[in-house]
């Protein structure tokens, strides 16, 4: 029974051991993340296997597991620019970005773990002063934003998808002008716009006398149609008409034959 304490102690030591093995090589990675192993006796990176997944995994003490998160990921930015014509803009804009997962173990290798600040913050402000510069004021203010966002998007997307990372999208938010070139636009677009309402006005107006001057022309060309079309001997006949007409009527009156310009009866009665 003395004996057994010291019997007991290299277990006790080999246990203390393994467990504090298992901790060293043990490895979990979260939800949404992939891990890239380095092999310190091994190669260094590894890049021609695939990046260790979500889950518990169990490494070599010696190596080393760095771990990405893999997530759609948004960064925002606020850039100072210039316009074509040289005048301070400000563009504030947010990027959508994740590293490949299948090429982690090169974009570790290539980049390091900060390659948001060494590769996409550079590329976006470079490609935000890039473009911009081909517009002026008045074309970022009112509407070209869309054509610049796709724009810098394009240009960002060429030079980073070379480096393992994806940019999914480049939002540009809000695009800021100088106080005084605001205000001096803001008063262009409302001439413009009354300009525009002036010339619809006007444009209605001569539309209308038009209307009304061929709705005139044709009643005026009906109307010579018309008495063209009367002879003296259509007229005798439509009064003679007429006279029939009224002469069967109950009402009294007189109708004297002949005794009208050009032979036309006259009717005299009480009603």
């Amino acid at each position: 029974m003395e004996r057994l304490p010291k019997i007991a102690l290299p277990f006790v030591v080999l246990l203390i051991f393994i467990v504090i093995l298992i901790s060293k090589s043990a490895v979990t990675i979260d939800s949404g993340e992939a891990g890239v192993l380095y092999k310190r006796f091994g190669g260094g990176v590894v890049t021609d296997e695939p990046a260790l997944g979500e889950g518990f995994h169990i490494v070599a003490p010696w190596n080393k597991v760095y771990v990405y998160e893999v997530r759609r990921q948004e960064i925002f930015e606020k850039m100072k620019v210039l316009s074509s014509n040289g005048l301070d803009i400000q563009l504030d804009a947010s990027t959508w970005y994740k590293p490949e997962i299948n090429n982690l173990g090169k974009l570790h290798q290539e980049i390091g773990e900060d390659y948001l600040n060494r590769i996409i913050l550079p590329t976006i402000r470079s490609a935000a002063r890039s473009v911009v510069g081909r517009y002026t004021p008045e074309q970022l203010y009112s509407s070209k934003r869309d054509a610049i966002q796709a724009e810098i998007f394009e240009e960002t997307k060429k030079i980073v998808d070379d480096q393992h990372i994806v940019i999914d999208e480049i939002l540009v938010r809000d695009v800021t002008l100088p106080p005084t070139i605001k205000d001096a636009i803001e008063r262009k677009l409302r001439q413009e716009q009354e300009s525009l309402e002036y010339e619809f006005r006007l444009e209605k107006a001569r539309k209308e006398a038009e209307r009304q001057r061929i709705e005139a022309k044709g009643k005026a060309d009906a109307n010579k149609i018309l008495s063209a079309s009367l002879t003296d001997k259509i007229l005798q006949d439509k009064g003679i008409e007429a006279t029939n007409k009224l002469s069967e009527s109950p009402n009294s009156k007189v109708v004297i034959i002949g005794s009208g310009e050009s032979g036309m009866p006259i009717i005299l009665g009480n009603q």
